[in-house]
């Protein structure tokens, strides 16, 4: 059940399950947007050769020339249903809701104590692949298939969530766990670091398949790389990348655990392994810059007065009286909100609501705003950071709320945050934050924040953009002196 609240005009009808078209108009690439800021062009997303591979700017390299990493195989896992019952399994859960969840206590004995005790493993031994069989299972279809024909982005999210997990299964080896115990682990998605997305617009009627591996390991934490791909013309087109961040805690879920090391066989391997190292940094600066910490740099507090000084009357002489400037839209106008209920269908094994149900209804919930405010049908570019900073219960009352927060040329910067609600007491708890870039074939109006806190929204949105573009490699520092920054007549 959803109940639905907009405040940004009304919804057209027609928009609320389909999420691309099938013919995209034409708009502004990543090279030509990239010259708008006469910036470097960043390399392409995907090379067709096997004897290149591409690095992007966040250093990883969306498709390896291993040939274990190719993909060459069919499937290696079955299908989807195959690897969630695996799971289910391997962790000894019941099958069947109970609210009361069956003690893994007895399994905690059974955690590494330390790294040490643990075989180190390559990134073959983690690879894996399984199907979605969407030409041979009809009932399945209908849970994908959108209204239009196409394939429904956030179903796919759900399957690369439960995916990566099931590449830290695979990475896994305890040598001395007896046969028949459980295992001893409970892996949680931290969060999602980027998703890319490329042209092609997946169909409901040819089979997906899901690769993935380890790509850097810590002592209790994992990052996993999956790429989708679907099979037109008999032939395995891709469709997006996207990497995981995962922890690795004890049976009871109470505490961190340690995971078996990972060493690269290989140069190629050793070149992934680097990329992870490099994100690792990127996320600890990120954390030391996060606005909620430190105050704007100086660029962007300058950036922060220009838009006040476009939004007040400056012939009064007081700050109270706002206008809004042509071409531009209030930032408290252009947002939409959802109330959502979870039930036990939507759990994971461990009786919290599974992280991929999220993922579909905060993406499902980001397109319709974004659709609302541009009034055509928008095309989604990249995912560049979803965070999960608080498990969920079953039966949790979720208040979802998407803001376009940033927008640039033919590009929106869409953040959902979902909110724990409780009836009681009316207090909201913050678990998940998603941030979502659209493009259109026109040029969109500008957000004006009215407020301190609505330009910090408007600041980080402008530095999850840069980044999602590959224009900043962490964040939205002042520009050279010599370069052009068309975003700064918008700030």
């Amino acid at each position: 059940m959803i109940a639905t609240r907009v405040r940004f005009g009304g919804l057209p009808n027609i928009v609320q399950r389909q999420l691309c078209s099938n013919v995209q108009p034409k708009r502004y690439g990543l090279a030509q947007y990239q010259r708008t800021l006469n910036v470097a062009t960043a390399s392409s997303l995907i090379s067709d050769t096997k004897t290149t591979v591409p690095v992007s700017s966040r250093g990883h390299r969306m498709f390896s020339s291993i040939n274990y990493l190719r993909g060459d195989l069919e499937c290696t896992a079955g299908t989807m249903n195959d690897v969630k019952q695996t799971i289910i399994k391997k962790l000894g859960i019941e099958v069947g809701y109970t609210p009361f969840v069956s003690t893994r206590e007895h399994l905690v004995q059974y955690v590494p104590p330390s790294v040490s005790v643990l075989p180190p493993r390559s990134m073959q031994d983690s690879f894996t692949s399984a199907i979605i069989p969407l030409t041979t299972d009809k009932i399945l279809k209908d849970k994908y298939v959108g209204f239009m024909g196409n394939v429904r982005v956030g179903r796919l999210m759900e399957d690369m969530d439960m995916f990566a997990v099931w590449v830290v299964h695979k990475h896994v080896l305890l040598p001395d766990l007896p046969e028949g115990v459980s295992l001893p682990y409970t892996f949680v998605t931290v969060l999602v670091d980027k998703i890319d997305f490329t042209d092609l617009v997946p169909t409901h009627d040819a089979d997906i398949r899901l690769s993935g591996h380890v790509s850097w390991v810590g002592r209790t934490s994992v990052e996993v790389v999956v790429w989708m791909e679907q099979k037109l013309h008999g032939k395995w087109r891709k469709l997006t990348r996207a990497l995981f961040l995962m922890a690795a805690r004890d049976a009871t879920n109470t505490k961190a655990a340690f995971i078996n090391p990972l060493v690269p066989a290989n140069e190629e391997e050793k070149t992934i392994f680097d990329g992870g190292e490099s994100r690792k940094k990127r996320r600890i600066q990120m954390q030391q810059e996060d606005l909620l910490k430190t105050e704007p740099n100086d660029f962007e507090q300058r950036m922060v007065h220009e838009l006040f000084v476009k939004s007040i009357d400056t012939k009064s002489k007081a700050f109270n009286k706002r206008i809004l400037p042509p071409g531009y839209v209030w930032m408290e106008d252009a947002t939409m909100a959802n109330i959502v209920f979870s039930h036990p269908e939507d759990r994971n094994a461990h009786n919290k609501v599974f992280g991929g149900f999220l993922m579909r209804n905060a993406l499902e919930l980001s397109w319709a705003l974004a659709y609302n405010f541009a009034k055509r049908r928008p095309k989604l570019e990249h995912i560049s950071d979803i965070s999960f900073h608080h498990p969920v219960d079953v039966s949790s009352m979720l208040n979802m709320q998407a803001h376009v927060i940033f927008t640039d040329l033919h590009y929106m910067e869409i953040v959902v945050l979902a909110d724990v609600y409780d009836a009681v007491t009316g207090q909201q708890t913050t678990t998940n934050s998603f941030y979502y870039t659209y493009s259109v074939a026109e040029r969109l109006p500008k957000i004006m924040p009215k407020t301190y806190h609505e330009a910090m929204y408007y600041l980080d949105g402008r530095r999850k953009f840069r980044y999602a573009m590959g224009i900043d490699s962490v964040t939205a520092a002042a520009p050279p002196a010599a370069t052009t920054d068309t975003t700064k007549s918008k700030l």
